[in-house]
């Protein structure tokens, strides 16, 4: 599993982050995010909504499914 500790940045940066990781990685990715921006959540749930994605909630991250 991919992990990308986008702590301490701000939106748009987590999900900018998230969507480089994935583009990297490939269809069938799984991606860790850690964010501590309260936006995060909400901008990442949207790109993941663009894309198809499906997220997960564990222990403060989200893990996103490609």
């Amino acid at each position: 599993m991919i992990v990308v500790d986008a702590r301490g940045m701000r939106c748009p940066w987590p999900a900018l982050r998230l969507a480089k990781a994935v583009r990297e990685a490939g269809a069938g990715a799984s991606v860790r995010v850690l964010a501590d921006d309260p936006a995060a959540p909400r901008e990442i749930a949207a790109l993941a909504g663009q894309h198809g994605w499906r997220i997960e909630e564990e222990d403060a991250a989200l893990i996103i499914f490609a």
